[in-house]
């Protein structure tokens, strides 16, 4: 046998090898995890009102995401969270829904819904809708006959006192400028509930018709063909209908009295029986409850309810005055923790009612902001969980910087301001706080580019744009390998490489440093560890390996650092030995 037949050989036979051993490395990590679609997505969240606009008025629409589906394909996310895009009078930005059947005039027609829905299949990306229903608009048929009368058939679609009775105990409202939760109404001579704003009354889900009213709704937009819900507030949606007291205070934990009350369970098994169940939809609650076992009831496969959980004690860490890391390490363990053998989480840091991603928890001077942005989505996008990224965050978009109330356009904010001065606060103090906090910094238009309203419209826009939109801006991105824009593309292809960074069991590791985070994603054999150092400094990470032979997968300075020392928020990901 010839030397060049036998090397031909061998190649083959190495090949073969290389083949039934990949074969048999996928069929490993088939067998030993649950694999489904909604686990390996990367979520990418549009903001319809900010995103783009299409006629001129201002206001982003549908045909303006039409316009943009080929930039949303080339980030690599694989579903679209959209908000809500419903008819409405827009008190809290279409959170507040006059019929869920139809579609916002502001953004356009059903006509439009459509060839949005049709473009991202075409695509290759699934859309997942808000669904608003612990509360609609007062606006809505259902609330403009349920207020009418006390006889009229849909008195119970809501949630009513009568004056007669007395004032009903006391209930905090998030929204209102008295923070109170009942309103009273005189065509009725009663009080309704509403634990969001005036114009958003709470609906009765302890009424069988109204579930089926809700089931219906869901069906309609299921049988057209979307890929998922997204239920707002509904942690919220079951109430004790008695209304007892609560202690005084209560207020200050809120979600401990408001949170997974009555049979909400029992609706949300119901709701997967009569429509989730029918449909291979994704289905997420804002919420988790109140402890780790409210939160598996809400998602353990065999309860029968919901696929993932969407926690709210990490995006709650970031405050002005800074976070602790140690704190931030703490509590997203103990959560994967809590669901490394059973259930399923979300992972994300900003979303809609959150100021921007990289002012809250990265650095948004001009020295730092692209490099802790860039750290920011390394973390997110390699921890266990479906992660969910908000838009304009890829391009490390900052805060607003608004000075004024007048800047201002969220409910939320202005009837807070408006109770402060009521009260005679420090309305410099709060002015500067919600410069931090407010909605408002993540709802200022998408940065498309270097024009007049950074390339958001040829109008007046709704809200001010962040004028630093010349220098961050997705064209100046698209033209820089090293933007923080291209460098999301390379870590969400990254994490689709590699089911180690869906699947694999997460370690933390030297838990006790203050300013940096590591830990490993182990699966099959492959071990993933990722470092990130959280601060303006150098600082190191003790992990106990030899890094010598470990290959940099990802980093986000072009020389990354080795043994563990870190530069200033810097990010590398490492395949270990």
């Amino acid at each position: 046998m010839n030397a060049p037949y036998t090397r031909f050989m061998a190649f083959v036979v190495f090949m073969l090898c290389s083949l039934l051993g990949n074969a048999q490395s996928n069929q490993n990590i088939t067998d030993t995890i649950n694999r489904k679609w909604w686990k390996e997505a990367v979520v990418y969240q549009v903001y319809p009102r900010s995103f783009k606009d299409n006629d001129g008025d201002g206001i982003g629409d549908l045909k303006g995401i039409i316009s943009k589906l080929d930039y949303i394909k080339s980030l690599g996310v694989d579903v679209v969270w959209l908000n809500p895009i419903y008819s409405s009078p827009n008190d809290d930005n279409g959170y507040d829904v006059s019929d869920y059947r139809n579609i916002m005039k502001d953004f356009g027609t059903m006509d439009d819904f459509d060839a949005l829905l049709k473009g991202m299949h075409a695509r290759g990306i699934k859309l997942v809708m808000d669904l608003v229903v612990n509360h609609s608009s007062d606006e809505h048929e259902w609330f403009k006959q349920s207020r009418s009368s006390r006889n009229n058939q849909y008195r119970e679609y809501y949630h009513w006192w009568n004056a007669e009775k007395g004032k009903p105990p006391y209930r905090y409202s998030l929204f209102d400028v008295n923070h109170d939760a009942w309103r009273y109404d005189s065509l009725s001579n009663a009080y309704y509930l509403h634990y969001f704003s005036r114009k958003q009354p709470d609906l009765n889900w302890e009424n069988p018709k109204l579930r089926n009213e809700v089931y219906g709704i869901m069906k309609f937009w299921a049988d057209k063909g979307i890929d998922g819900f997204r239920l707002d507030a509904f942690q919220f949606a079951a109430k004790d209908t008695t209304f007892p007291a609560f202690p005084k205070g209560f207020e200050k934990n809120f979600t401990q009295y408001y949170g997974m009350q009555g049979n909400l369970h029992g609706y949300l098994q119901e709701m997967d029986r009569e429509v989730l169940s029918k449909y291979n939809v994704m289905s997420v609650a804002e919420g988790a409850g109140n402890t780790f076992e409210d939160a598996h009831n809400l998602v353990d496969a065999d309860r029968n309810e919901l696929n993932m959980a969407y926690a709210f004690e990490g995006v709650d860490i970031a405050r002005p005055e800074g976070y602790s890391i140690i704190h931030l390490k703490q509590v997203f363990t103990k959560w994967d923790s809590a669901f490394a053998a059973k259930g399923w989480l979300s992972i994300f840091l900003a979303n809609h009612d959150q100021a921007r991603l990289v002012s809250r928890f990265g650095n948004d001077s001009p020295e730092f902001r692209a490099v802790s942005s860039k750290m920011l989505t390394t973390f997110l996008l390699t921890m266990r969980g479906t992660p969910y990224y908000y838009n304009g965050d890829e391009l490390g978009m900052t805060n607003a910087g608004f000075s004024t109330i007048n800047d201002y356009r969220d409910v939320q904010t202005l009837n807070e301001y408006q109770r402060q001065k009521n009260i005679g606060a420090d309305l410099p103090a709060y002015l500067k706080l919600i410069a931090f906090e407010s909605r408002d910094n993540a709802r200022t238009p998408f940065q498309w580019n270097s024009t007049t309203n950074a390339g958001f419209t040829t109008g007046t826009p709704w809200i001010k744009v962040n004028p630093n939109y010349k220098s961050i801006n997705a064209v100046a991105q698209e033209k820089d390998i090293n933007s923080t824009l291209n460098y999301f593309r390379q870590m969400v292809k990254l994490r689709k490489d590699n089911l180690t960074l869906v699947y694999g069991k997460y370690t933390l590791l030297d838990a006790q440093n203050p300013d940096t985070y590591a830990y490993t994603r182990e699966l099959n054999g492959k071990k993933l560890l990722v470092l990130l150092n959280f601060t303006n400094k150098t600082a190191s990470a003790q992990t106990g390996m030899d890094l010598g032979n470990a290959t940099v997968l990802i980093s986000n300075y072009q020389k990354p650092s080795k043994n563990g020392t870190l530069m200033p928020y810097e990010a590398v990901v490492y395949e270990v030995k």
